[in-house]
């Protein structure tokens, strides 16, 4: 292996020669081997472009090595020097072929404390790897990939690529930064472009050490790469009754998309006329439910003798080891328990049964002694066997969680939730009379506080300083059902930097808030008595004073009904919907999932001498389900299958699945293993997706594959004509375009609907934990990532490609690469030069075809994480590091702190940006892709329908009517709504809902 170093140019740099200018040349130094460039006279901006190779001796330890490169000014014919800055690289930064390095500006640093320079260096870095270089093994390698088979001839692969030059873009460090030696480093380029970092030679610890840990591991995954289908979608045909359904004359059951467990259900309902067996004459009973080595007890009734217990135990027909059911009825002592009564059931009498059938009625059953004879007392039963489907299996005790307590068996069990109906408060504040200031000397500086629960806002300082104060501003925050809430409404006048006055209170039920559905209907604003703050002084001395205290505000409260509040990104948001009710659209078909399995779990218990206990929780709408905790094992079975209704078919469905830490009264927070995004448009009707999906879990140390979890998926539709007329209609509710909601405000909100979602479900039982809300939402997706921000850039770059494509195919045609197109091409150019009226026409049915093309190119499984797309198999760890860094940053030093943040506020918009431009060229893509299947039925029919009416139509009149709609006078449009193009093409699917 060599190294090559390009020395490309310099600029701005420090005169040296007592003349103004300097006479510069470079040295590159790597591992004693020096080279040096030529020097160029009088010229503070040198142009070099030269070229060195140095010899790598272990290119496994490259990441360990430091290229220095030092600038000089020539003094005397180079007898005599000058230090103009120097830049010290470190290898990890290096990348691996010519293919992926690219231009990096380096800023010169000081060589002592009392060096004045200026200016910065172009470098171009990169390995060259020898056609028979072999990678040796390496003790440090990655665990989760894949021991090397052999070696891998990297060269050969290198040379097959293409080598195309790229536009360089260089991203200055503001001041110091915080990775790489002494002069700078950079991540290696995985992509187009570059993020470039200078570090400080005392912070060359913290990356020694992130490369130790990484070290070359990460060349090893840079040379051999994961396996292509490891992140992958794997198919399943599993026999389900769903998919036989239309094979069979009798109707199914409605749970048809999961594999039938079956369960032994035992109902132990009460028991009557039993002995007492205490000296005191009481009897404290319970019930013992056994069969082979499972044991399911009741809760023991204190001195009853006709006790109810009306508990469920559920044994698994896979575990059940006896042909005999023992049913022991004891008596709750301190030392021992007394048996009072026992009842054997032969197992093969057990009835099936199977909803929609009703619940098998409980009968009573005469008590046995130990020798069999009939003892005092009855029992009432009911014995079973039936599937998950049994209204039974959610609150029943299952044989698999026998070893749990009463309060960790409720952390397991299945569960469905409803978020709490959210609503947009608005407070328009307008102006306040008659303040009463505490210092009457000065005119006050008011401005409003409000507060709604954990919500904190205030107004503007007012521009008049008077007692009679405006302000004019609209406040936003978010409400919840029940409307239980106080708005807290206080007037403060600034005396200091950091000290304030209230001059009045005011406390709001929500109920004083009216409800407004309509931007027409303007609510009336009122005027408030606001309350005077306590004082210090006491009550004889207000008393004496008797100040009558008459300070009013002037508020307009209302609901906003018309908004859906979002809680999810809008790229992938499970829900458009507005809060009131009367204005949802009707339903247009049914979700139905089935969550069958999971396999290759990792073990996230092993100091704790288990493996995995895992439970699935899945968001659609409003509803969130929870499978049960599945206990200890790496191959978990729920079979649960949940339905959903359906509004709008451009939604996303988001199920994670988590480690339950909560079983046996522990304090941490569940830990996630993954989660799956599924858009419902791309899916078909009627068709059943059975998938294992990939669960990939981004880390400080990498992408980390945790398992896979099988789905079963089907998407009925009952309403054909609403679903494809919603493609013309707006994503969300009409007040977000009548009214908007600035992007700013909408973020902010986004995180208070997200704290009351994961306040509310905190207090169900069992409840929903934060944290899971949290993965479940993603809640700091707008936080800046280096990586998603070149998963952005590929994905534009992507779409410019299709516009390289076809200068490429223009250039084909001219050159006569293949003089049969070149001659039709031609053809064609004569024909429509010469009917010009055919031109539109032409291009709708050419549309056509190509959407008839590729239909039978059409994606046969649904979307998943892609890795690749979400630039997530080669990130960095200094990018990683960097992504999983707190907010603020945890950095020690304040400076870096202060430009760390400002460096993630404002990169983050910028990747949103980027993000939202990808997504519309992506939309563009999908139209005739058949990603979503009616829209690009729609849009080819349509297409169709054009290409006809354009063909007998003539062209004059198509013009003129073309002309005379887009000059329609302004009462004919709709106003201010987006128009019917606009909103089939906001529907049509991207892939940010694949990234990770």
């Amino acid at each position: 292996m060599k190294l090559s170093v390009e020395v490309l140019d310099a600029s701005d740099l420090m005169p040296k020669d007592g003349n103004g200018s300097a006479n510069p040349f470079v040295e590159v130094d790597f591992e004693g081997q020096k080279h040096r460039t030529q020097t160029k006279t009088k010229d503070l901006s040198p142009v070099w472009n030269e070229k060195f190779s140095f010899n790598v001796t272990d290119p496994n330890n490259l990441p360990n090595q430091t290229v220095d490169v030092v600038v000089y000014n020539d003094r005397k014919g180079g007898h005599h020097k000058n230090f103009l800055g120097r830049v010290r690289i470190s290898g990890i930064s290096i990348p691996l072929s010519e293919f992926e390095a690219s231009v990096q500006r380096f800023p010169l640093d000081k060589r002592g404390l009392f060096s004045h320079i200026s200016g910065d260096i172009g470098l171009k870095l990169y390995a060259v790897h020898d056609s028979s270089f072999v990678t040796p093994p390496s003790n440090t390698q990655d665990p989760s990939q894949p021991p090397p088979q052999g070696g891998t001839k990297v060269g050969d692969e290198l040379n097959k690529k293409k080598k195309k030059g790229r536009e360089t873009q260089s991203w200055h460090a503001i001041g110091t930064g915080k990775w790489g030696g002494g002069g700078g480093g950079a991540p290696p380029p995985s992509s187009g472009f570059q993020f470039n970092f200078p570090m400080k030679q005392e912070e060359k610890t913290r990356a020694d050490s992130a490369q130790s840990q990484f070290g070359s591991a990460v060349t090893m995954r840079h040379m051999m790469g994961p396996k292509p289908s490891e992140f992958g979608l794997e198919e399943t045909n599993i026999p389900l009754a769903g998919r036989m359904r239309y094979h069979r004359d009798k109707i199914t059951s409605t749970y048809d998309l999961v594999e039938q467990m079956y369960y032994l259900y035992v109902n132990v309902v009460k028991a009557k006329d039993l002995p007492t067996m205490d000296i005191t004459g009481s009897l404290d009973p319970y019930v013992e439910v056994k069969i082979g080595n499972y044991k399911g007890i009741t809760k023991h009734m204190e001195k009853n003798q006709n006790p109810v217990w009306e508990q469920v135990f559920a044994f698994s027909k896979e575990r059940l080891q006896a042909n005999l059911l023992e049913v022991v009825l004891k008596d709750k002592d301190l030392v021992k328990d007394d048996f009072v009564g026992r009842l054997v059931i032969d197992l093969t009498e057990v009835p099936m049964r199977v909803p929609p059938d009703s619940p098998l009625a409980p009968r009573w059953y005469k008590l046995e002694d130990k020798k069999g004879e009939t003892a005092r007392g009855e029992i009432m039963l009911a014995v079973w066997m039936g599937t998950q489907a049994d209204e039974s299996f959610p609150d029943a005790w299952h044989s698999d969680a026998h070893s749990l307590t009463s309060e960790g068996l409720s952390n397991t069990r299945s569960r469905i939730y409803y978020s709490p109906k959210l609503f947009y408060l608005r407070v328009h504040v307008i102006e306040a009379q008659d303040l009463l200031p505490l210092d009457k000397t000065r005119p006050p500086e008011t401005w409003v506080r409000m507060e709604l629960g954990n919500q904190v806002k205030f107004t503007r300082p007012s521009s008049i300083r008077s007692l009679n104060p405006i302000w004019n501003e609209e406040l936003l925050f978010v409400a919840s059902e029940p409307l239980d809430e106080l708005l807290i409404i206080t007037v403060e006048d600034r005396i200091g930097p950091t000290k304030h006055d209230q001059l009045g209170k005011l406390v709001l039920p929500l109920s004083a808030a009216v409800p407004r559905d309509d931007h027409k209907k303007l609510v009336d604003p009122h005027w408030y008595n606001l309350v005077k703050p306590s004082s210090s002084s006491s009550v004889e001395e207000d008393k004496k004073k008797e100040v009558k205290f008459a300070s009013k505000l002037y508020l307009r409260l209302c609901l906003e009904a018309g908004y859906h509040v979002l809680d999810e990104s809008t790229h992938y948001s499970s829900d458009f919907e507005p809060s009131a009710k009367h204005l949802t659209k009707p339903n247009i078909g049914l979700l139905e999932v089935g969550i069958l399995s999971a396999k290759n779990l990792l073990p996230m218990k092993t100091k704790d001498g288990r493996t995995t206990d895992a439970y699935c929780l899945a968001k659609y709408g409003r509803k969130w389900v929870r499978t049960r905790t599945v206990l200890d094992t790496l191959a978990p079975s729920w079979n649960e299958q949940y339905t959903w209704e359906v509004y709008d078919p451009c939604t996303v469905i988001t199920i994670g699945v988590f480690d339950n830490y909560q079983i046996n009264g522990g304090k941490r927070d569940d830990q996630r293993i993954g989660k799956v995004r599924i858009r419902l448009s791309t899916l078909e009707i009627d068709k059943i997706y059975t998938h294992y999906y990939p669960l990939l879990v981004l880390q400080p140390s990498g992408l980390k594959k945790t398992g896979e979890l099988h789905l079963a998926l089907r998407f009925t539709c009952n309403a054909w004509v609403n679903m494809v007329t919603l493609y013309a209609k707006p994503l969300l509710p009409k007040m977000h375009y009548l009214q908007p909601i600035s992007v700013l405000h909408v973020d902010v909100l986004r995180r208070h609907a997200i704290q009351i979602v994961a306040e509310r479900l905190k207090r169900a039982e069992p409840p929903v934990r934060k944290e899971t809300v949290d993965y479940m939402l993603d809640v700091d997706y707008h936080m800046w990532s280096l990586r998603r921000s070149k998963s952005n850039f590929n994905r534009i770059m992507a779409l410019l490609s299709g516009v390289g494509a076809v200068g490429k195919w223009f250039d084909d045609i001219r050159n006569w690469k293949s003089p049969v197109t070149t001659i039709l091409v031609h053809v064609l150019f004569f024909i429509l030069v010469c009917y010009p009226e055919l031109i539109l026409p032409t291009i709708f049915l050419y549309m056509f075809i190509i959407g008839i093309w590729n239909y039978r190119y059409r994606p046969r499984k649904p979307p998943h994480m892609d890795t690749k797309l979400s630039h997530a198999e080669w990130a960095h760890p200094d990018e990683l590091d960097e992504e999983f860094d707190t907010f603020p940053s945890s950095r020690p030093s304040d400076i870096v702190r202060m430009r760390y943040d400002r460096l993630k506020s404002v990169a983050g918009r910028m990747q949103t940006v980027a993000g939202d431009l990808a997504t519309q060229g992506e939309r563009a893509q999908a139209i005739l892709s058949w990603r979503d299947p009616r829209a690009t039925a729609i849009f080819i029919i349509f297409s169709l329908i054009v290409a006809v009416f354009l063909y007998v139509t003539p062209f004059q009149v198509v013009a003129v009517l073309v002309g005379i709609y887009m000059l329609r006078h302004p009462r004919f449009r709709a106003k201010r709504m987006p128009s019917l193009p606009f909103n089939f093409f906001k529907r049509l699917p991207a892939k940010s809902d694949m990234l990770l």
